[in-house]
């Protein structure tokens, strides 16, 4: 289970226990705004894009949704997300509980600043129903992101 790889993950640097599982669902922003109790916007989702040569993460705030130019500007493509096998297949991570922990190292992981407005967020670990507060920089460092980019709208 995908979950366990994550904890796995986080096991290495002794954060295991920062997991939060919980009996409702948190497959979708909304759901795990309810979950956590917190506004929808601090949920960090986790979306899959295809390149050329596999695919790509961007974590952002759960308000904010792709702008296609901008993303075209940063990544020189179209942004076309995974199909749900896809996602399965390459990531590692079922959707729902797709995160940028415990994949595979060929994936780039970006961050959008969408989330920085945010002392903290929450990203899911696995499941459709874990989540693990982290603050921007942690989120950064544990995702091994690549960089902050800007390829979101509608969160300003």
């Amino acid at each position: 289970m995908a979950i366990e790889k994550v904890r796995d993950y986080f096991k290495g640097f002794e954060m295991e226990e920062r997991i939060l599982e919980y009996e409702a669902s948190s497959a979708t922003v909304e759901l795990a705004a309810q979950a956590l109790n917190v506004e929808g916007a601090r949920i960090a989702k986790t979306l899959s894009f295809k390149k050329e040569d596999g695919c790509i993460l961007v974590v952002a705030a759960g308000d904010a949704k792709i702008d296609n130019a901008k993303f075209k500007a940063t990544f020189g493509v179209k942004a076309k997300m995974l199909t749900p096998d896809e996602v399965l297949e390459q990531v590692g991570h079922a959707v729902g509980g797709v995160c940028p922990f415990g994949i595979p190292d060929d994936i780039e992981v970006y961050l959008d600043e969408s989330l920085k407005r945010f002392e903290t967020v929450f990203p899911a670990c696995g499941s459709s129903n874990s989540a693990i507060e982290l603050s921007c920089e942690e989120l950064y460092t544990y995702a091994r992101g690549r960089k902050w980019v800007d390829v979101c709208k509608g969160w300003e």
